[in-house]
């Protein structure tokens, strides 16, 4: 028995009953043949873990753009909080960590440069629409590898399809991911706030605060404890009622404290009209594109190529690319 069939084993001696099991849902588009060591969503793991979008992602806007400070989440260590949360909660309802996890770090592949500013921009601007959970699919299916995509598993690709709250996941793993995805952005986006003095710890709803806890740990340890206390043994992940009511207040008292103050979307309207100045200059000269979205567009149109490479660009590239499209550069003639 080699170590594949092993850690196998060993799984399904481990597994809840209603954890994906490391045999089901693994159709790839092309055959491929079995690793001795790992299992297929280890191997999935690891392909999104070496492929380029997922170190773009250090250089692209979680919450805050341009944030001055070393500190601040960006778009990579949102996805590590994402994985590490997930797993956590996967492991303690004896699901399949080895796919949760590797859902949760392909989750946010297809993001766009400026956080959701530039989603929704993006959306405005592609013939087809835009949304980052779609994106993050077709880089894993048809942008990575030189336009031959990952050939992840189909547990996996549709974890990343469905992490949003509208999706409907196939998988308890994928579940778990999804809300893990919120639990991450709401606790760390209040600790980024605060460092960037948009909000005080006493400004928040301390009603809330007394359900879930007044410390960024103890808000993990009640909303993790919470998943595993209403999910362990039960078909579906879910919470309770009241730690689920509580935990979305807070979320929409973040979009009206925060993600709309003045602070925050006086930098969002130069990143849009930034996105929208590339976006409008690439589709009248798609020439200017690299090789493999020119080949994009003679295959699917040149706004499907234009939004493809604008959504791939991180935060400092996009800038870059303006300046040197846009802004003139002072020439001394001798």
């Amino acid at each position: 028995m080699d170590v594949r069939e092993r850690t196998m084993e060993w799984h399904r001696e481990m597994f809840s009953p209603y954890a994906c099991g490391d045999d089901r849902l693994v159709d790839r588009e092309r055959p491929m043949e079995p690793c001795p060591l790992r299992t297929d969503f280890q191997r999935d793991r690891d392909r999104i873990l070496h492929c380029k979008a997922f170190r773009r992602m250090k250089h692209k806007t979680q919450c805050f753009l341009a944030p001055e400070g070393d500190h601040f989440r960006t778009r990579l260590t949102h996805t590590l909080e994402v994985a590490q949360i997930a797993r956590t909660a996967a492991r303690a309802l004896r699901l399949n960590e080895d796919l949760t996890e590797a859902i949760a770090l392909g989750h946010d592949l297809g993001h766009t440069p400026f956080g959701h500013m530039g989603e929704r921009i993006l959306n405005s601007l592609c013939p087809q629409g835009f949304s980052h959970a779609e994106q993050s699919l077709r880089v894993v299916e048809r942008l990575e590898n030189d336009g031959k995509g990952l050939n992840l598993t189909l547990a996996v690709r549709d974890g990343i399809r469905e992490h949003t709250s509208k999706g409907h996941p196939r998988t308890l793993e994928g579940a778990i991911v999804s809300l893990s995805d919120r639990i991450a952005y709401i606790n760390h986006d209040i600790d980024d706030a605060i460092r960037a003095g948009v909000l005080r710890q006493e400004e928040l709803p301390q009603d809330l605060l007394d359900i879930l806890g007044h410390e960024h740990g103890e808000r993990f340890d009640t909303l993790i404890f919470d998943i595993y206390e209403n999910s362990r043994d039960a078909e579906e992940i879910r919470m309770s009622p009241r730690v689920y009511r509580a935990m979305m207040d807070l979320r929409a008292f973040l979009f009206e404290q925060v993600y709309t103050r003045h602070e925050v979307t006086v930098q969002e309207k130069k990143a849009e009209f930034l996105i929208q100045s590339l976006f409008s200059h690439y589709e009248a000269h798609p020439e200017e594109m690299p090789e493999e979205y020119r080949a994009c567009a003679e295959r699917e149109g040149v706004g499907r190529a234009v939004c493809d490479y604008v959504a791939g660009m991180t935060d400092n590239y996009a800038v870059r690319r303006f300046e040197e499209l846009f802004i003139p550069v002072h020439q001394v003639l001798l």
